[in-house]
């Protein structure tokens, strides 16, 4: 099956997320930043992903690359948590989804500081390491809450601030890994149940969507709608569409529109 040979590919390309050695360098904001290793990772994975499925077209978070015209297209994240990897912090992972007319059909997520491979074909249920994962049925009252305040767009932080501050209120708690892609799998594990953050791209969520799905977990965003895969987009997830409802009934409260 092709995602045993993804599966393989991304493991040999985590070979070059070294823990030293690599240079950082600054984007746009001085807090996102990339390293030689991400560069690195993503010129693997799109070289061998772009021979397996010849034809094949790529949207990645570095170097800007966007080839769109095709049928068949990757989205990939080479290091989501590029600033925990810098720091030699486990929660950092390769994010790869196959999307056939910007439908994901196939997800794998790798963390290998972490030992944690999440999967999943549409269709065919997700799995961490191999076995099969679930979200859980705590309610809304019970869930933790992973979120974030717009890292790389500091503008962002007040609007969703309150927002976030009366969720916080209403549930157990907050938690924030600094990588989306695996704040979304471990929804898919159960060991948290909502999540939100203003603006993603679809790299940060492309992969763990399908895997969240997959595990019986619904997203949508700001309108309630699917996330568009060809832009950045607000998103919210959950254990249960209950619980999204009430994230997305609690966000309008505070925000009339997207605010970009």
């Amino acid at each position: 099956m092709m995602i045993e040979q993804i599966i393989e590919i991304v493991k040999e390309a985590s070979r070059l997320m070294v823990r030293e050695g690599f240079n950082i360098m600054q984007k746009d904001t001085h807090a996102n930043l990339v390293t030689t290793s991400d560069l690195a990772v993503q010129d693997f994975l799109t070289h061998k992903l772009g021979v397996l499925l010849p034809g094949s077209g790529f949207l990645c978070e570095e170097d800007d690359l966007r080839e769109l015209d095709h049928e068949y297209i990757w989205i990939i994240d080479p290091i989501d948590g590029t600033t925990n990897y810098s720091r030699s912090q486990s929660d950092c992972c390769i994010s790869v989804a196959l999307t056939r007319n910007w439908i994901p059909e196939i997800a794998v997520v790798y963390s290998p500081w972490r030992n944690e491979l999440y999967t999943a074909c549409k269709g065919g249920g997700a799995f961490c390491n191999g076995k099969p994962i679930h979200v859980s049925d705590r309610p809304y009252e019970d869930s933790l809450f992973y979120s974030a305040m717009s890292t790389y767009r500091k503008d962002l932080s007040k609007a969703c601030s309150g927002f976030i501050y009366d969720v916080f209120m209403e549930v157990i708690d907050i938690r924030r890994l600094g990588s989306a892609a695996l704040e979304l799998c471990c929804l898919a594990a159960g060991y948290a149940e909502l999540f939100f953050e203003i603006r993603l791209h679809p790299w940060d969520y492309a992969g763990a969507g399908l895997i969240l799905q997959e595990a019986g977990g619904v997203l949508g965003n700001f309108d309630g709608q699917a996330p568009s895969l060809r832009q950045a987009d607000t998103i919210l997830a959950a254990n249960s569409a209950e619980s999204l409802g009430r994230l997305q009934e609690m966000l309008h409260r505070h925000l009339d529109k997207r605010p970009y």
